[in-house]
């Protein structure tokens, strides 16, 4: 008998000192979803029971669904914080956070409208008087390529007609730089479904180029970051990006004495021009958010491409058997030129005040 009081007196001390259940929240505290529902379960059953309603009418006519009456439901309050920024009250489920420049039809089902998806972006930023040009840098890829063609000159009508014109995306701003259009058309969320995105100049000869097998290359020897090797010339041509002709890809070079503090740093190592450069998916995330909505000619981001990969000296590399050569067609007056190296030392500024506010405001967390 006292065993069995003493048992009662604990279960009535336990039970009094537990709070209440209110079943009007659902916690979700797994991996993989930790968020909280500030949502009654009447409310769901309530919910739920609309839903089902709305699909059982039928129209009269058709057969059919009578859709939009779920748009006249009313919705349970819902609050996600995991879901991206602005997008808090929609369920998860719904939520599509990135996009991609696959084009598609009018009509049929959405799921038919793909007969294959391209797994690389190539952009040129062109103007109209260079369409032979582009015409030929085109056709060395492949339809495992979507092409998409940034007009500074306004002028997009004329390129139909070329066949191909009609499958590739046209955007068109006048008098801007592939450097502003990159900014602006290929944020890392709008390009994810690409593993490789190229950004290239309009004045490229394409002869000794084809696109898969580069593509082929890169995946090869690893490299986050390239561009085809430059045929040397009379012009002004970095050592690293000249072709070679005994290798297939080469990732270092050597310089002038005293260009090189380290043989693993720019421009001896860890360097692609910005002419024609080729970005891995993960590395164009970290390169995009580097390029300044202002600076527009994009100087000095080559010295800089290694901050976002490391080992930075193994994963920037030239390709030397898919080689194409710099036409340098003259498009930069007097007053743009001095833009550029204008922007060059102002970029270079920012970053070396960047550096050091965050450089100082890990100081402080250290000794603190």
């Amino acid at each position: 008998m006292m065993a069995i009081i003493m048992a009662g007196a604990v279960g009535f001390f336990i039970g009094i000192s537990i709070p209440s259940l209110h079943l009007n929240k659902i916690n979700f505290s797994s991996s993989s979803l930790r968020q909280t529902f500030n949502v009654p379960i009447a409310e769901i059953d309530r919910y739920s029971a609309d839903v089902y309603k709305a699909l059982a009418v039928t129209n009269d006519s058709s057969g059919t669904k009578h859709t939009e009456l779920l748009g006249s439901i009313k919705l349970p309050k819902i609050h996600v914080p995991t879901n991206p920024l602005g997008a808090e009250t929609l369920p998860p489920g719904i939520v599509v956070s990135k996009s991609d420049f696959y084009l598609r039809r009018l009509w049929g089902e959405p799921s038919e409208d793909l007969k294959k998806k391209p797994k690389y972006l190539v952009t040129f930023t062109v103007g109209y008087d260079q369409r032979k040009n582009i015409d030929a840098a085109v056709k060395k890829f492949s339809d495992d390529f979507t092409i998409l063609l940034f007009h500074y000159d306004g002028r997009t009508n004329e390129w139909d007609q070329f066949e191909w014109s009609k499958n590739v995306i046209h955007v068109s701003a006048r008098k801007q730089t592939k450097w502003w259009y990159a900014k602006r058309f290929l944020h890392p969320d709008i390009v994810s479904a690409y593993e490789y995105i190229f950004i290239w100049d309009e004045d490229l000869g394409l002869e000794h180029f084809n696109g898969d097998k580069y593509i082929n290359l890169v995946k090869e020897h690893g490299l986050e970051i390239s561009q085809p090797g430059l045929l040397p010339n009379n012009r002004l041509t970095w050592e690293i990006t000249k072709r070679r002709i005994d290798k297939k890809v080469h990732k270092a070079t050597k310089e002038e004495p005293g260009w090189c503090s380290d043989p693993h740093l720019p421009p001896c190592a860890a360097f692609v021009e910005i002419m024609a450069p080729v970005f891995s998916r993960e590395a164009w995330r970290c390169v995009w958010h580097m390029i300044q909505n202002d600076l527009v000619h994009g100087w000095g981001l080559d010295f800089n491409l290694r901050r976002c990969v490391e080992p930075a000296h193994e994963k920037i590399g030239v390709v030397d058997s898919q080689w194409i050569v710099h036409q340098f067609i003259p498009t930069l007056v007097s007053q743009v030129k001095m833009r550029c190296r204008s922007e060059w030392e102002e970029f270079q500024n920012r970053l070396i005040n960047a550096d050091k506010s965050y450089l100082t405001g890990l100081r402080r967390i250290v000794k603190a």
